[in-house]
């Protein structure tokens, strides 16, 4: 489907849970996080209809995020409900891989595709400041498990404060290079401010040829991250909240005051 400016819409990112077991200082605050109560949170089969309803419109790349998707319970299974409607090109995860040791090789039997891991630094002590206490022994095995298990391409998301020459970026970029992953910079944005830039090494943050729709774990369909607007399937049904985000789809982002990283999806 397209939208008002001719984009190609063909891209829903999930959020499905605000939950995460790290706390980044760029994405969370330290403390006094409003979590979205259980009940508000999709169920599976919520889930499953609004993907089998979005590839009725010509969506067919999908991807999971949170928060932290691998804290949902049972994600494995929600994986698999996803997977098996027919239609869908691309089925990926966004993840902190604190928890890929033990579920790549489930999630990729589900039917996941491949998955984009988050990873900072290469330093343990500065891995453990930026993540408010996070292991990277635990990300690196999670690493490796995606690898074993067949998931790829293995995408290294790598959060850059002011530039990718920076030491730990470049550090994290040689890390990517000797075991073969892609790595993909990402400059630190500022909803409020509307501050976002065009991710190095992928096409996140270039609005002319955006191609996403955005879907929270509460069930609101949103047309753009730097954008206040939301429609609820719950309300209007999963057809009409999506194709009402679709025609309002802004041509740039501006900011949005109302939401955070953590329970839209970055």
């Amino acid at each position: 489907m397209y939208d008002r400016y001719n984009r190609h819409i063909n891209y829903l990112r999930i959020s499905v849970t605000d939950r995460c077991n790290l706390r980044c200082k760029y994405c969370m605050p330290e403390e006094g996080v409003t979590l979205m109560n259980h009940c508000d949170i999709l169920s599976f089969e919520e889930i499953t209809e609004v993907v089998r309803v979005a590839v009725t419109l010509g969506i067919d790349k999908f991807r999971i995020t949170g928060g932290e998707p691998l804290v949902r319970k049972d994600i494995v299974t929600l994986i698999s409900k996803i997977a098996s409607v027919d239609g869908i090109k691309d089925l990926s995860m966004t993840t902190n891989g604190m928890l890929l040791d033990e579920l790549a090789l489930p999630l990729k039997e589900a039917g996941l595709k491949r998955v984009n891991i988050s990873l900072d630094t290469t330093n343990r002590d500065k891995f453990k400041s930026i993540t408010r206490g996070g292991d990277i022994s635990s990300v690196l095995r999670g690493i490796e498990a995606a690898k074993r298990a067949g998931l790829k391409p293995i995408k290294i998301n790598c959060v850059v404060f002011k530039s990718s020459e920076e030491d730990d970026a470049q550090e994290v970029k040689e890390f990517c290079r000797i075991n073969n992953l892609q790595v993909r910079f990402i400059h630190q944005m500022n909803l409020e401010t509307g501050e976002f830039s065009v991710v190095e090494g992928g096409e996140g943050g270039n609005c002319q040829i955006c191609n996403r729709l955005r879907l929270t774990a509460n069930g609101m369909v949103k047309p753009c991250l730097f954008d206040e607007s939301e429609f609820s399937v719950r309300e209007l049904g999963a057809q009409k909240a999506l194709l009402t985000a679709l025609n309002i789809k802004p041509l740039n982002g501006c900011l949005n005051t109302k939401g955070s990283f953590y329970n839209i999806g970055g």
